[in-house]
């Protein structure tokens, strides 16, 4: 586990070495919590089944202890765009802590596979991040980590090439959610589908599978039926630089 301070010889609180720094740190707010019985509540999720959707008034609290959940939105014809795949361990469904807490939500909660969640009413949470200084601090990081994370999807949103825009998609993707491969260096894992693909680089499913086959051909990714994805990081992040630098706007 990576400590919450890493202090400076002067005595100040110096900056994390990376990002996965910071990532690891928004995991201490689930470490925190006080045992099930006491605080909330664990709740086995199928596959497919929506824990909110945009008219859910009541604003839970949720951590994915095993699973992946997609935080989706509503496009202008009525299709999903995936905001978020929430991981293990991450914190979700939070919103605002005013009034605005009385409001429908604007989006919905769906689980990608099986899962196990943990939920909680939100003043509860809140109560809980006002009693425990070290995990009302994990919880700043966990907004810093998301507003990072959204900003990279904005700046992928911002290529109208097809390529450019999957490209740098799969690059966030494996930096942040892929496992390093046993094969080969600079090589990592993705359990993604060209449906979720689809939905969170606001492209059609053929406009991906046809792109997706372009990358492949080239060598800088690799998949087949029934196996995941693997991302080349390194050839795909130059083939990305030389040959289509300048698709964005």
């Amino acid at each position: 586990m990576v400590p919450t301070r890493e202090i400076e010889e002067q005595g100040e609180i110096a900056p994390l070495r990376t990002h996965q720094d910071c990532r690891t740190l928004t995991g201490l707010v689930f470490d925190s919590l006080p045992p099930q019985r006491a605080l909330g509540a664990l709740h086995h999720v199928a596959k497919g089944t929506f824990l909110w959707t945009a008219d859910t008034v009541k604003h839970d609290v949720y951590f994915v202890k095993r699973g992946q959940i997609a935080i989706l939105l509503s496009d202008s014809v009525g299709g999903e765009v995936i905001v978020r795949i929430v991981q293990p361990g991450e914190l979700f469904g939070e919103l605002c802590f005013c009034s605005l807490r009385s409001k429908p939500r604007d989006n919905c909660a769906q689980a990608l596979v099986d899962c196990e969640v943990f939920r909680m009413d939100l003043s509860e949470f809140l109560t809980h991040l006002r009693r425990d200084a070290n995990a009302l601090e994990a919880f700043a990081f966990t907004f810093c980590k998301r507003l990072a994370d959204a900003e990279n999807r904005i700046e992928v949103l911002s290529h109208r090439g097809a390529e450019a825009r999957l490209g740098r998609l799969l690059l966030q993707l494996a930096e942040s959610l892929g496992l390093e491969s046993a094969r080969r260096k600079g090589e990592r894992k993705l359990a993604i589908g060209h449906d979720e693909l689809a939905r969170m680089a606001a492209m059609t499913r053929p406009h991906v599978s046809v792109t997706m086959s372009k990358l492949r051909s080239r060598e800088l990714i690799h998949y087949e039926r029934g196996s995941q994805l693997t991302v080349h990081i390194t050839r795909l992040a130059k083939y990305l630089d030389q040959q289509i630098p300048n698709s964005a706007g």
